[in-house]
Order: structure tokens, then sequence, then C-alpha cells
């Protein structure tokens, strides 16, 4: 059993902590964000730290425990430093373009995909590499996720949108008859 919840969460000196009933606010600079705990687990903040408690110790309240915990981090650490993700785009005639807050994307459908991206989530494409960021981990994975899915890469040629570290595992084709 997972005992993330028993680490307190440091926050570094510019990210503000603050509470409101069951809600907790993280703010820094113009970026403001809510975790709320639904009344689920006990946290006090003291200065910058911030520790999580069980209210009880049934298996659900132990599981809360431990995903709070690591929801507080994750939203410190996309305040201080953020998260990214590069999406790689392979196949002939396949290319992204960025057009004001639209993903503009070509790859190989008979129309272009637009992709609206939602707001705090930068893009940047750099030849074939697509670069999203922004301070919210979800919010990055997600958009990466639904990009991939419109044309995932294949196993013959690797052809499509796939992630920079991803490995795709290849198939053979077929082999000529003699």
């Amino acid at each position: 059993m997972s005992r993330i919840g028993k680490n307190p969460v440091d926050c570094t000196a510019d990210v503000k902590v603050s509470s409101n009933g069951n809600v907790i606010t993280f703010s820094k600079g113009n970026k403001s964000v809510d975790l709320d705990t639904k009344g689920n687990v006990d946290f006090s903040i003291d200065g910058n730290i911030i520790t999580f408690a069980t209210k009880s110790e049934d298996r659900q309240d132990r599981a809360y425990w431990g995903t709070y915990r690591a929801l507080a981090q994750n939203i410190v650490t996309g305040l201080t430093t953020g998260y990214q993700k590069q999406l790689e785009i392979n196949g002939v005639g396949y290319r992204a373009a960025v057009q004001g807050k639209v993903l503009n994307l070509q790859l190989g459908f008979s129309h272009d995909i637009n992709y609206d991206l939602p707001e705090g989530l930068e893009a940047a494409v750099d030849k074939n590499v697509i670069t999203l960021k922004s301070h919210d981990k979800q919010l990055v994975g997600q958009c990466a996720a639904e990009i991939r899915s419109f044309r995932p890469p294949e196993p013959y040629k690797g052809k499509g949108v796939k992630y920079v570290e991803e490995h795709i595992v290849r198939k053979a084709g077929k082999t000529a008859a003699k």
C-alpha cells in the first residue's frame, strides 16, 4: 500500500497558498489553480508546507489521501516549472501549423483538422514536432492524447502522430512470393 500522502507538499516562496473550506488555492503571478478536496481528507497549511491526513482509515479515504497530495504536488510543480509534451508527425505531406488559438493539422485526410487549443495551453510547431506547454499537467496530457488520436502511428511504416519518446513496434511487411 502506498503512503505517498504522508509526505508534505513544499511550496516554493513564489507560490502563494490559501484555503477556503475544502478548497486549496494555489497562485503565482496571474495564474491561479483551485484544488477541491470535497471533504474527503483533512489538510493543514503551515507557511508554505501543506500536510494531508485521512479522516478515517477506510480504503477509499486512504486512496483520496495520496491522490490529493499528488494533485497538490503537481499543481505546485506546474506553477513553478510547467509541463510540456512533444508530439512528432511522420508521413509524406503530414504537417502542422499554429494559427492563433487553433492548431491546423494535415494528416493525409481529404480535409484539414482544426484543433481548438483550450485556455491555458500554448502550442508551438518546429518542423515536424508539436510542443504543448501549460501549468496544468492533466490538460497537457489530455490535449496531447487527443491530437495523437487523430492519426495514431501505424506499425508498418510508422506514419502518424506519436510522442517524441514513444517507441513504435514495427511489423514486417509481406514478403515477395518466389
